[in-house]
C-alpha cells in the first residue's frame, strides 16, 4: 500500500492509559510476567514499549493460537526471540494440558525465589504473574485454564476486561489479570493493520472495507493455495475478489455487490477462526 493509501487505524481508549499507570504502581509485587502474544502476528501483536513498562522481570514469552498459525514461519519468530534471551512457548489453549508446560516453566525460572525463602527458613511463596498483552491475544482463556474455572469473561472480541484483578490458583500461583492495552500510535502500518485483521482492535472503530482488502491482499501475497481453497479466488483483482465472494454468500442484488456484507464475512472468517495456518508477520 503507498502512502495515499495510509490508514488510521487507531484505539486506546481510556482505560488502556489508566492499566498502564496501575501495571507500574503494582510491578513491585511482581515475580513473573507472561507476555502473550498472537501466533499469527508475533512481531505485531508484541506490546511495543513493553520493557519499559515491566523493567527487568523475569517472564515468559506465550505465543497464543498454535492452532491457527503457520508453525513453519511462527516458529522462526520463536526462535529469533529465543536468541535474543527470551522464554518462548508456542501454546494451544484450547488444548487441556498445553497450559501445564507455563507453570512447569514457572516454577523452573523462579526456583531462586523459592530458595533464596528457604535459606532464610521462609515457607514457599505463591508467585505473583502479571498476564500482559494486546486486546484478544488469550488472557482471559489462559487464566481460565489455569484456575480450573471460568474465572473471567473469554470472548473473541477486544476490550471485555475492564479492570485489574488477582486470581487465585491452586498451583502456587496468584494471577494479576489485566485489560489488553495497546500503544497511543500505531505507527507501523502493517502492524496496524495486522493488529485490527486478527481482532485486536473494536471492529466498531474500523474501516472494514480497508480491513477486508488487506487481509485478501495478504493471502494472496503468502498463501494463495488457502484463498483458493476458501474463497476459490485465483488473481489479485480486488473487485473479482469482492464479486467472487459476493456470489458465494449472496451478497450481490441487481448486480450491485454488497460491500459491507463481503468485507464483514472475510474479516469474520479470520478472526472467528475459520480461516487457519496463517501468520501475518513475514520472517525477514
Amino acid at each position: 500500500m503507498n502512502d495515499e493509501n495510509k490508514t488510521n487505524i487507531n484505539w486506546y481508549p481510556g482505560h488502556m492509559a489508566k492499566t498502564r499507570r496501575k501495571i507500574m504502581d503494582e510491578l513491585k509485587n511482581i515475580d513473573i510476567v507472561y507476555e502473550l502474544v498472537d501466533a499469527r502476528i508475533p512481531k505485531s501483536s508484541k506490546i511495543k514499549d513493553i520493557d519499559n513498562l515491566i523493567k527487568n522481570k523475569k517472564r515468559i514469552l506465550i505465543m497464543t493460537k498454535k492452532d491457527l498459525c503457520d508453525l513453519e514461519v511462527t516458529n522462526k519468530w520463536a526462535k529469533y526471540y529465543e536468541n535474543n534471551g527470551y522464554y518462548v512457548l508456542l501454546v494451544d489453549l484450547k488444548n487441556n494440558d498445553d497450559y501445564k508446560k507455563i507453570i512447569k516453566l514457572t516454577n523452573e525460572i523462579t526456583k531462586d525465589i523459592q530458595e533464596n525463602r528457604k535459606s532464610k527458613g521462609l515457607k514457599e511463596k505463591e508467585i505473583r504473574a502479571l498476564v500482559l498483552g494486546i486486546p484478544n491475544t488469550g488472557k482471559s482463556t489462559l487464566i481460565n485454564k489455569i484456575t480450573g474455572k471460568k474465572s473471567v469473561n473469554a470472548e473473541n472480541r477486544p476490550g471485555v476486561t475492564k479492570e485489574m484483578q488477582y486470581l487465585k490458583t491452586n498451583v502456587g500461583i496468584v494471577l494479576l489479570d489485566t485489560p489488553g492495552i495497546l500503544w497511543p500510535k500505531l505507527d507501523d502500518e502493517v502492524g496496524a493493520f495486522n493488529i485490527a485483521a486478527t481482532g485486536g482492535i473494536k471492529k466498531e472503530v474500523l474501516n472494514l472495507d480497508e480491513i477486508c482488502v488487506y487481509i485478501l491482499n495478504t493471502l494472496y501475497e503468502l498463501y494463495p493455495n488457502l484463498l483458493k481453497e476458501v474463497y476459490n479466488i485465483e488473481n489479485n483483482d480486488v473487485m473479482e475478489m469482492y464479486e467472487i465472494i459476493g456470489k458465494r454468500i449472496g451478497a450481490i442484488k441487481n448486480n450491485e455487490i454488497d460491500f459491507e456484507k463481503v468485507s464483514l464475512k472475510v474479516y469474520n472468517d479470520l478472526v472467528g477462526e475459520k480461516i487457519k495456518g496463517v501468520t501475518l508477520d513475514k520472517w525477514q
